[in-house]
Order: structure tokens, then sequence, then C-alpha cells
């Protein structure tokens, strides 16, 4: 029930590349339906490197028009991934600059070596994060921070992220380099045991619920618990906490 999706494109440090956007949608669409998915995580195969951010020698040779329809698409493509209905895990044992950390932004949970870098760094080029990182980041830590960050293209390891809420998990990079990947699956597993329409209706009703006002959110709520009444997987668990032994939930 767990499905990782690995960037690896080496030789440009994991950068977004037109061809690498159009891969990440296509990988995205197909879990969208896919009901044996429970988790997603998403990693580098890459030691050291997340993801870069755009790349930038290949923009270089786009024209402006090109640019726009890109950097359209690198956001739809990121908000396909937002939108998944299970939960998602960044797992960030490396550096994720750019549109790389707007990716890691976009999952549910980040997760990252204490030696990772990250930041959004686009105003260092005149420019500002296109793919949600001005949305996104002032939700995950604060509208003051957030534009302190953006507006000095400030970097932090692994250690401030976690102090400043940006990531939920620092853990110590190990031999192979893989330690954040090896916490997101542990976080997966503890995933799995749940109920799996429970699991993605909450994350609709968290999802929903963070956009509108209290009273606005509990409605959401009580329409997402709804949801589970009729569900044969509520009946299970009910019936598993009954006979004391674990639930067989087959997410329906």
């Amino acid at each position: 029930g767990i499905v990782v999706l690995g960037l690896n494109r080496s030789h440009a440090k994991n950068a977004l590349s037109k061809n690498l956007v159009k891969m990440m949608s296509k990988a995205v669409d197909a879990l969208k339906s896919d009901k044996k998915v429970r988790t997603v995580i998403f990693r580098s195969e890459v030691p050291g490197i997340f993801c870069a951010g755009a790349d930038l020698k290949e923009r270089a040779k786009m024209h402006s028009s090109e640019v726009s329809s890109f950097v359209s698409r690198a956001r739809a493509t990121i908000n396909e991934l937002a939108n998944l209905p299970v939960p998602t895990i960044a797992a960030i044992d490396g550096t994720a600059l750019g549109g790389g950390l707007e990716l890691a932004l976009a999952c549910d949970i980040r997760v990252a070596a204490s030696s990772a870098k990250m930041g959004l760094v686009e105003t260092k080029l005149a420019i500002i994060p296109g793919a949600g990182g001005t949305q996104r980041l002032p939700r995950t830590i604060g509208v003051s921070l957030a534009k302190e960050l953006i507006f000095s293209a400030r970097i932090v390891d692994g250690e401030e992220a976690k102090s400043i809420g940006l990531i939920s998990h620092v853990v110590e990079q190990n031999e192979a380099g893989d330690a954040a990947y090896r916490r997101a699956l542990a976080l997966a597993k503890e995933f799995l045991p749940q109920g799996p329409v429970a699991m993605r209706v909450a994350k609709l009703a968290i999802n929903q619920g963070m956009e509108v006002d209290l009273v606005t959110g509990l409605a959401i709520e009580e329409a997402c618990y709804a949801q589970t009444i009729p569900t044969k997987d509520r009946i299970e668990g009910l019936l598993a906490f009954k006979e004391k032994r674990p639930p067989r939930y087959k997410g329906e």
C-alpha cells in the first residue's frame, strides 16, 4: 500500500525540466484512482539532493511564452500532488531549493535529514516562487516568517526547518544517505493499519476546513464523517474492536 516516487535526474540535481514535470504528472495521475494506494512517499534517488528547483539551463533557452507555460504546468502538477486523496510524505535527504521545496510543501508531511538544505531562493533571480511557494509556505510556518525567508532567499538546514515548523521530523543522516526516507517509511507503516476510506476523508476534511471559518469547517467535517458511516470498513473496525483483534480493512 506504500508507493514511493523517486526523482532520479542525477546529472541535473533533479532539476525540474519539462520532461521531468511531464513524467511526474503522469505518475501522480496514475495514483489518483488506485484504491490499493494507501500512502505516497516522495524522495530522491540522488545522494545529497532532493530537488534543486527549476532547470535554469533549459529555461534560459525558452521563449518567454514557453516559460509561462512551463511554470503553469509545474504548478498544476504540484497541485495534483497536493490533491492526492491519500497521505503524502516528502523525504528530504538533501538539498531542496525553489521548486524542490515547493514540491515538498505540497506533501502532507515533510521529514528531513539534519544536514538537508531548504529554501525558496527565487528572489535572488529577481522572480518569485511560482509553483505554490508564496501560498503554502505562509500556511505552513506563518505569514511573517514566510515573508522573511522569501524576502531574504535564506536557506535553512534540517534543525532550523524543524524549529520553525517547516518539517515535522528531523533525523541525523546515516551512512547510506537515506535517513529521512527511512523515517518517512516508518511513518507510512503507521498509517497502513487505519481505515482507508477514513484516511481519505480525514485528509479531505482537514484540507477543505483549513480554508474556511470554523463553523463552515465543522459542517465540512460533518459531511465527511457521514461518508464513513455506510462503509464496510467502519463495520469491520467496530467488529474488530469488539473481538479484540486487528481490523482487516479492504478500503470499501
